[in-house]
């Protein structure tokens, strides 16, 4: 009698599980009709990189590397375009998000993340590219700053990932799955329907004390995370994060020789400005802060982000004399 009921139990489960992968499916492929393959794909050692390349080929090269759960939309959106009057601007899905891919889990360790962007710029013919990261996109550009010492030229950080936390903001908490299995197992059953139905909640969090334009999901390309390859590279990358914080964080008293600066959003709820940011002007970077912004500034402030990273550019012709002088301006109010 037992043994039936955990059979029909078990067979309820996997029916479940079945519908969700079913509705999962059809959802991440309304999310890639939605937003589909912004530019070109180029195959490195590991996976693939998918880029817009887009401005003056001879002009200054910008390499811009977006954070956790995005995609290179977070800078197309309204921050590119200031930009590229100026600047050659890279944009770039990280290895396993959006349109890129990565061979496996590991790869989402900031410097394997690096190692795969470094080669796709190497063999585009990028040289000494001012790096211009969010979020956990500033914690990959570090990393490159350290594994590739003379290749970069400076760094633009907004709101950037620098140090090592025990705590992970209860927002992504629920991406702390260690096993590969379980991990992909969840993402192409439950974790796109739960994804979709707090989304609102999820971005209100994540924005505050600002909130999200309402073409969001489509313009900022947040509609690709309602697939379950968006889960799994999420995972992985807040897993891998975590595990390597100590250590990067170590690597940078010795090994970080990049000018450059931080910008944050003063009233940031996702990453503190004073851990981050702060800390790091003993390691040569400025720190800057914008009242009353949050975490996604290059979204909500674009021109202060794009002022930011034009003084930055400006000091890299300053470490460097031979090097071409960053535009004074880069857009209009």
């Amino acid at each position: 009698m037992i043994a039936n009921i955990l059979f029909v139990l078990f067979l309820a489960v996997i029916a479940v599980l079945a519908l969700f992968a079913f509705r999962t499916r059809r959802m991440a492929a309304e999310a890639e009709r939605l937003v589909p393959q912004a530019g070109e794909i180029m195959q490195v050692a590991g996976g693939s990189v998918h880029y817009v390349d887009l401005g003056p080929r001879d002009g200054q090269p910008l390499v811009m590397i977006h954070g956790l759960s995005g995609q290179l939309q977070h800078f197309t959106y309204a921050l590119a375009e200031l930009l590229t009057q100026s600047y050659r601007v890279i944009v770039v899905d990280r290895p396993g998000c959006g349109y890129s891919t990565r061979d496996s889990d590991d790869l989402a360790h900031p410097s394997e993340q690096g190692r795969m962007i470094g080669e796709m710029l190497d063999r585009l013919g990028v040289e000494r590219p001012v790096l211009v990261g969010h979020s956990l996109g500033g914690a990959v550009s570090l990393a490159m700053a350290m594994d590739r010492p003379g290749q970069v030229g400076a760094l633009a950080l907004l709101c950037p990932a620098t140090q090592y936390e025990e705590e992970v903001p209860e927002v992504f908490r629920g991406l702390l799955v260690t096993s590969p299995f379980l991990r992909r197992l969840i993402g192409t059953t439950i974790a796109v329907p739960l994804a979709a139905a707090t989304k609102d909640r999820v971005l209100g969090i994540v924005f505050h004390p600002e909130v999200p334009g309402e073409d969001f999901m489509i313009g900022a390309g947040a509609a690709l995370g309602l697939r379950p390859e968006a889960f799994v590279a999420a995972s992985a990358d807040a897993v891998a994060l975590r595990a390597a914080g100590r250590a990067q964080t170590a690597r940078y008293a010795d090994e970080l020789r990049v000018p450059g600066g931080i910008l944050f959003g003063a009233a940031d709820s996702i990453l503190s400005p004073t851990v981050h940011g702060h800390g790091m002007q003993v390691h040569g970077l400025d720190f800057e802060t914008l009242q009353g912004r949050g975490h996604m500034i290059p979204m909500t402030a674009p021109q202060d982000c794009a002022e930011f990273i034009n003084r930055m550019a400006g000091k890299m012709a300053e470490a460097n004399p031979a090097a071409p002088a960053a535009p004074q301006e880069t857009a209009t109010r």
